[in-house]
């Protein structure tokens, strides 16, 4: 039996019935242990990793062996970076991390509904605040040793025991602290599971709180650090053309689309089972339609000139083909890596390749945008 078919196997038979976060620590733990083991890691990335050369990947200021990487929410303390790169992801996105620790919301919080391919969360920021998480980051620089390279970007987003009239001050902390160790910072304003923290995506609050977080990182020495902010699916077409044209405003260099939805609507899963996971932000399949309509309104808006980072129902190589030519240089996932197993991430990318090479693409760069452009030639 192939590796995917012993996972499905599992997932059904043990994972699906087990505690999801507890899951998640066991997975965790798997990983910090394999990427300790000397050669490990690098064995692993010679054999799980992105080799395709069409693959490779320029943004950011940053080299990408390929396109996919591992977005917030899964490596909230920097604990898995070297593990997540060894599965194969070019870039890891840690977070999201706070200035001050918090435990985030009482258990349960993280639930399957397996039936549409999904997650539900309602984590609610738990980490170890980005003194801790910065130091992590420095001490794994420190100590380096011979394994794949792997982008690390930094999420950042509000205490909850911060009150709104502080919450610029609080992302400004955070943003210092990982000024020095992330290859990119990014600004979470979406997460449905921290209260008032989606009212920061108004361009009111959001132009004070993006202008003072590069001014932190400039004032850092980090003038050319790259910033991006982390968009909710649920905004109004209006407000995600507000938010792409501040970004242009701004000098952002991209935006990320788009974080987990609060909707519940066209779900497989039994109505009462869904209320039995309560609130939260959904991820995964449902979630698929939405992320390309807002990465493709984004991409019509401002071009290339915004590097746009597509997330939110990316499962095969085929959904990231999809967002590739919709106009997104990088893709995330999550979701997909739990339903799929940890062979996942070198699947995506040798159908991904694949896909680059039958429509007659060098690279995966040269198709970014591509449907678009082909749109735009045909009405001219």
């Amino acid at each position: 039996m192939t590796g995917p078919v012993v996972y499905q196997m599992l997932f059904h038979a043990v994972l699906r019935h087990t505690d999801a976060e507890r899951i998640h620590g066991l997975s965790a733990a798997a990983l910090r242990g394999a990427a300790a083991l000397p050669g490990v890691p690098a064995a692993m990335a010679r054999l799980l990793g992105a080799r395709e050369p069409e693959l490779r990947v320029r943004a950011l200021g940053r080299e990408f062996a390929g396109p996919l990487g591992m977005a917030a929410g899964f490596d909230k303390d920097a604990r898995l970076v070297d593990g997540l790169a060894a599965l194969g992801f070019g870039h890891v996105e840690i977070g999201t991390v706070t200035a001050e620790a918090q435990p985030g919301n009482p258990r349960p919080r993280l639930f399957r509904l397996t039936a549409d391919r999904a997650i539900v969360n309602r984590m609610g920021f738990n980490n170890e605040g980005s003194a801790a998480v910065a130091e992590r980051l420095r001490a794994r620089a420190r100590r380096r040793r011979p394994g794949p390279r792997v982008v690390v970007g930094a999420n950042i987003g509000k205490t909850k025991a911060v009150r709104e009239e502080r919450a610029v001050e609080d992302y400004v902390t955070s943003a210092r602290r990982f000024a020095d160790v992330a290859d990119y910072v990014a600004v979470n304003v979406s997460s449905p599971n921290t209260p008032g923290l989606r009212d920061l995506q108004a361009v009111g609050h959001l132009r004070p709180l993006l202008s003072a977080v590069r001014a932190a990182l400039d004032e850092a020495g980090r003038p050319e650090l790259p910033l991006l902010v982390k968009i909710a699916p649920d905004l109004a077409d209006s407000d995600v053309d507000a938010v792409a044209d501040l970004a242009l405003e701004l000098g952002l260099h991209g935006i990320i689309a788009t974080n987990t939805t609060i909707a519940r609507e066209g779900l497989a899963t039994p109505a009462d089972e869904v209320a039995a996971a309560g609130a939260g932000g959904l991820s995964g399949a449902p979630l698929k339609d939405r992320s390309l309509e807002v990465l493709t309104r984004l991409r019509a808006r401002v071009g290339d000139r915004l590097v746009l980072v597509a997330v939110g129902g990316v499962e095969t190589p085929e959904d990231a083909w999809a967002r590739i030519r919709a106009g997104a240089t990088l893709v995330q996932g999550y979701t997909g890596l739990v339903y799929n197993g940890p062979l996942w991430p070198r699947r995506m990318h040798r159908g991904l390749a694949r896909l680059v090479r039958a429509a007659g693409y060098r690279s995966v760069t040269d198709a970014v945008g591509s449907d678009l452009a082909a749109q735009d030639r045909a009405a001219s």
